[in-house]
């Protein structure tokens, strides 16, 4: 065999093997465990500032009926950027986990999920009044 062909066919195998890596890391992600989290007291929300930063927040998480739920007052940083980019990421234990996130504002499934806050962390009511009386709560999907 010449080496130009060599060197093609290795550049050949080399396009297909690449390819086909991309391809793996474009297929959307599987749901995380939220039994798992669901034991957690707190986990990281990750996302990105308008200038492009990096945001870590420290929050809490309920899950009911196997879906994950966050929350957060109005005007905060981390809940603008995630009005802006529902893409986030939940990191739990060191594991990232992609996700997309999407605003409850069906009244009766948002009293649902208080309530599954409040039943996880008590109910306190400065916390209630810092969070005030219309909080963001965001339901978690895969990407």
């Amino acid at each position: 065999m010449r080496a130009s062909t060599l060197v093609r066919s290795i550049c050949i195998m080399w396009t297909l093997a690449l390819a086909g890596s991309l391809a793996i890391a474009s297929e959307p992600a599987s749901s995380p465990d939220w039994s798992a989290i669901a034991d957690q007291n707190t986990v990281h929300v990750i996302t990105t500032d308008p200038d492009g930063d990096v945001r870590k927040t420290k929050i809490w998480v309920v899950v009911l009926d196997g879906v994950g739920y966050i929350r957060t007052s109005q005007g905060t940083t981390w809940g603008d950027n995630v009005q802006r980019d529902p893409d986030i990421a939940l990191r739990v234990e060191g594991q990232e986990h992609p996700l997309r996130a999407t605003f409850v504002v069906d009244k009766a499934e948002r009293e649902r999920i208080v309530g599954g806050f409040e039943a996880k962390y008590g109910s306190n009511p400065i916390m209630n009044l810092i969070r005030g009386s219309d909080p963001r709560i965001m339901r978690l999907a895969p990407r």
